[in-house]
């Protein structure tokens, strides 16, 4: 049966199989009998007078029934949404579902405490039991837990229920640690990439745009699908303006013992002083409050966790001790010169020469 399509540029191909015609009859003269030709498309008896007519496509995607290009870039943006799964939905992560949230990416949430009710409000779904996260299927997998509770949490997981191929992606703020932990961890099939937002909810509260965002593609297989999966979740930061930073763990680690921990390490000591705002703050005591307050709004544990588990922190604690003390050194250094020429430069007293014997 014949297409019902009235359109003038869309070929219609039959669906019967193609037949002969019968014969014409024999001429009067001659007796010749002529075959009609022995195949031939079978158009729409109406379409008949526009045989006369050549017809000319003058664009492609309006003869189309739908937009072809519209349609692949629709494709290519459901590719890019992923079922991420986030384990450890404490403060931190709660602030990543947010933006994951708004980009139309699927989440599941799993955590010590019940945060059902605020996972709700993000249309997320929350589960108690790994067990029932992990026969999710999660595209990926992500370790948003305390440094210090990284370990435990990851062996409770029950890796065995997930896809053999599935994405696992730490945002701990140490960088050597959990890349051996999910390397020993993790079946060899895993794919595996370490990151650190370089911001959280107090330095990012106007947005991501310009800050840095450090990863290492760890191991991501050879497989167009897994490598497109990496730069899906990749491009979730890109997107929202950071700046992107691939670099190895060992050199994450030896630049955050300054940039992170050594930040943690003055604001925590300022922070013993109980330092308060005054009439006359100057602009650099300002900026010392502030530094109070973005690193002792984090939990001693993420702080604790920066010593632990990064080798080069002990160094740089050792190096911030003896930058006091040199300091100390050189300001008493300089009061015991005053105090010398005091004491030994000084005028001495005239004698008292009111009973001396003339």
């Amino acid at each position: 049966m014949l297409s019902s399509s009235t359109s003038p540029l869309r070929l219609h191909q039959p669906t019967h199989p193609l037949r002969r015609h019968p014969p014409a009859p024999a001429a009067a003269a001659g007796g010749a009998t002529h075959l009609a030709p022995s195949r031939r498309w079978r158009g729409h008896p109406r379409a008949a007078p526009l045989r006369s007519r050549p017809q000319r496509i003058r664009a492609l995607d309006a003869a189309q029934p739908f937009d072809y290009e519209s349609r692949a870039a629709g494709l290519l943006e459901e590719r890019q949404r992923l079922k991420i799964a986030i384990v450890g939905f404490g403060n931190f992560g709660q602030f990543l579902a947010r933006t994951f949230a708004r980009q139309g990416h699927t989440l599941l949430a799993h955590s010590r405490t019940d945060h059902s009710a605020l996972a709700a409000t993000l249309g997320a779904s929350f589960f108690t039991d790994p067990h029932d996260l992990c026969e999710c299927h999660p595209d990926v997998v992500l370790l948003a837990t305390s440094i210090l509770s990284a370990e435990a949490v990851l062996r409770s997981l029950p890796v065995h229920r997930l896809r053999r191929n599935t994405l696992f992606v730490d945002v701990l703020s140490v960088k050597e640690f959990p890349k051996n932990l999910l390397l020993s961890s993790l079946p060899p099939d895993f794919d595996v990439i370490c990151t650190h937002p370089m911001f959280g909810p107090e330095s990012a509260r106007d947005g991501w745009d310009g800050l840095p965002f450090v990863f290492d593609k760890v191991r991501v297989g050879d497989c167009p699908a897994r490598r497109a999966r990496a730069e899906a979740f990749l491009n979730i930061f890109e997107r929202e303006g950071c700046r992107m930073v691939e670099m190895s763990c060992a050199e994450h680690d030896a630049h955050a013992a300054e940039t992170q921990f050594l930040t943690h390490s003055v604001g925590r000591m300022l922070a013993m002083l109980e330092l308060r705002s005054t009439p006359i703050n100057t602009k650099g005591y300002e900026t010392l409050l502030r530094l109070v307050d973005n690193t002792c709004s984090d939990s001693f544990d993420l702080y604790n966790g920066l010593f632990m588990y990064n080798k080069n922190s002990t160094e740089l604690l050792n190096r911030l001790e003896w930058a006091m003390d040199s300091v100390k050194k050189k300001l008493f250094d300089g009061l015991h010169d005053v105090l010398r020429k005091q004491l030994f430069e000084g005028t001495a007293p005239a004698p008292n020469t009111t009973n001396v014997r003339k």
